[in-house]
């Protein structure tokens, strides 16, 4: 299993994270398609091409080809989003949000799978990135939607979770 090859991978000093690895993935209550959609979609922002070429392959087993599509577009559109919406909201300048955006975002509304999944995703791409106006967007949506804050609490596990073991493994291979 891959995820026991990341873990194994995982320097002593940070212990943590790998039982939290196996934790957050291993003992989730999350099901599987928002799950290893939320893996998929924090793997591929967290940068780290060990971390993806890992759980990439347990993702795609667990997804339908619909849903491990969605991931992925999940993380895409929410690295433009991020960036885009982080600095509107982190210049002073206030007429920077009454400005149309101009960017196009249509698998916002037309994901391929269930809207709650697709936002899920969203939120957890976005803890990755830290934009606290697509956090706390997706954050109402799914509340709306009757998501759990424990669902949603899930998510932001995983995505600081595979963050860490991101930056821990690249460290340890730039060091190398």
């Amino acid at each position: 299993m891959a995820l026991d090859e990341l873990k194994s991978a995982i320097p002593d000093y940070a212990k943590d994270l790998k039982l939290n690895l196996g934790s957050v993935i291993g003992n989730s209550d999350l099901p599987p398609q928002q799950l290893w959609g939320t893996v998929l979609a924090c793997a591929i922002a967290a940068r780290s091409p060990r971390v993806l070429r890992e759980l990439e392959p347990e993702a795609k087993a667990n997804l339908s080809p619909e849903a491990y599509t969605a991931a992925k577009s999940a993380a895409a559109i929410m690295s433009m989003n991020n960036v885009f919406y982080r600095t509107r909201h982190l210049l002073s300048d206030s007429e920077y949000g009454t400005m149309r955006a101009g960017l196009r975002m249509n698998v916002i509304g037309n994901p391929g799978v269930d809207k709650v999944d697709f936002e899920l995703w969203s939120f957890a791409v976005s803890a990755i990135n830290g934009c606290g106006m697509c956090l706390d967007s997706h954050e109402q949506v799914l509340r709306k939607a009757d998501v759990s804050r424990e669902v949603v609490q899930e998510a932001f596990k995983i995505a600081s979770v595979l963050q860490a073991v991101a930056v821990t493994l690249d460290a340890e291979a730039a060091l190398a």
